[in-house]
């Protein structure tokens, strides 16, 4: 080594970008808030690929064989289940975090796909229920916006616990995305950071939960599906908790899930990855004999139909996709990239969802920037991206010799690396070996 490169060399434990974070730490005193999802390389469903069929399966055609992607969604305690044509749901995001017009374009693609988009944080608006022909309505700890009226206007409802990005954490809103109207839904000052609470306040555990449930189905007559969300940790518990408390679907949100703003060293280093909590949910599930009873939703890094294939194939029912449904919108799509600079931020590396200067117009109140957005654009560009998604699922489904997504299962995989053997419980790619089987 020259003395030149020795000069230069950078240590790995305080990399440039840890000296840049503790230095602006040191001028700030506060910790770093930002929106997006995690950005640290984790296990993924990457690390693992599908065994298509050759002698000892034959492959469907995908011209003459039909390969089915229906599901149906609440059947355990529910009078009217939720019926998708897909397995591909769009996850609860709130008004507030994003514009009236993103959240109309997720109803009407939703509504045009045969599947479900879901409110958040804040409540439900107009003209979300009128662009929606299902939709999941979400209570959530801090309890803004919700109302009874609403609570029987949905589709299904789904009880917040957890959220991948956060979980232990509540939500946050700052002040500049809280504009005349989203305050008034959430019964909040004007321009004052907003920051959700943690847990319920009327519960503390699945004993009171499950009275809870039980209000909310007398309240709908026990019509509509209900939902417990958990950020995925302590997975194998929780979920068996949730069937305890007497939930009809279990919505699990791995730790790449997204969040519009939240504390960084939440997104980076709390949670564990989506990869091996699908498996330990649907390993609780059978042990409970409750797989496909109570049906698992999956989220946290979804982004294209090979994603919903390997997680189908674990176990989960249908998944649901968030950040990579605004990504579809535009966010950080090449264009306006001088107002990317602005924030400090190139497109590709944009992060900025909490400062509500969206510049593509996707995650903002400002009129002049939601105005980028166009509700029947934004619809077009889900309803194309996510059939391509359907598309790639049933081409490797039918690779697979699988008439039905559901149908995909472990045993049509394998894994690449040891870490993705052992958390997916699936062999090392050329051997029969499962690391901890």
């Amino acid at each position: 080594m020259t003395s030149e490169a020795h000069d230069l060399r950078y240590s790995s434990t305080f990399p440039p970008g840890v000296i840049a974070e503790i230095q602006r730490a040191a001028d700030q005193g506060l910790y770093e808030i930002r929106g997006f999802g995690a950005k640290r390389k984790l296990p993924s469903f990457d690390d693992l690929l599908f065994l298509g069929a050759s002698m000892s399966r034959y492959p469907l055609e995908g011209y003459r064989e039909k390969c089915a992607t229906n599901v149906s969604i609440g059947t355990r305690f529910a009078k009217q289940p939720i019926e998708l044509k897909i397995p591909i749901t769009f996850a609860g995001m709130s008004f507030g975090a994003l514009g009236t017009h993103a959240k109309e374009s997720l109803g009407r693609a939703a509504t045009e796909l045969g599947t479900t988009t879901t409110t958040g944080d804040g409540g439900m608006t107009d003209e979300e229920r009128r662009a929606s022909k299902t939709l999941v309505y979400q209570v959530l700890p801090s309890r803004y916006g919700l109302n009874p009226d609403d609570l029987r206007r949905c589709d299904a409802i789904e009880v917040v616990v957890g959220q991948g990005a956060k979980p232990g954490g509540g939500g946050m809103l700052l002040g500049q995305k809280i504009n005349a109207r989203v305050a008034g839904m959430r019964d909040l000052p004007e321009g004052i950071d907003q920051r959700s609470a943690c847990r319920h306040p009327d519960w503390t555990g699945p004993d009171d939960l499950e009275i809870k449930i039980q209000e909310l189905r007398e309240i709908t007559d026990w019509q509509k599906p209900i939902y417990i969300k958990i950020g995925a940790t302590r997975v194998r518990y929780d979920v068996m908790l949730c069937v305890k408390a007497g939930a009809d679907a279990i919505v699990l949100d791995g730790m790449q899930g997204g969040t519009a703003a939240t504390q960084d060293v939440f997104i980076e280093h709390v949670g564990i990855p989506t990869l091996p909590a699908v498996r330990m949910a649907v390993e609780a599930l059978l042990e409970l004999g409750m797989h496909r009873k109570v049906q698992l939703i999956v989220s946290g890094g979804i982004r294209t139909g090979a994603d919903a294939a390997k997680a189908l194939a674990l176990g989960a029912d249908a998944v649901s996709i968030g950040v990579a449904a605004l990504i579809a919108l535009g966010c950080n799509k090449p264009v306006y990239v001088e107002d990317y600079h602005k924030l400090g931020t190139v497109p590709g590396a944009c992060h900025h969802c909490h400062t509500g200067r969206c510049p593509v117009g996707v995650t903002t109140q400002i009129p002049e920037l939601e105005a980028r957005l166009h509700p029947e654009q934004g619809a077009k560009w889900l309803r194309n991206y996510v059939s391509t998604m359907v598309l790639e699922l049933q081409t490797i489904a039918r690779a697979c010799g699988k008439s039905h997504v559901h149908n995909l299962e472990p045993q049509d995989m394998v894994a690449l690396t040891v870490e993705a053997a052992a958390m997916a419980r699936v062999p090392l790619a050329g051997t029969g070996w499962i690391p901890g089987a």
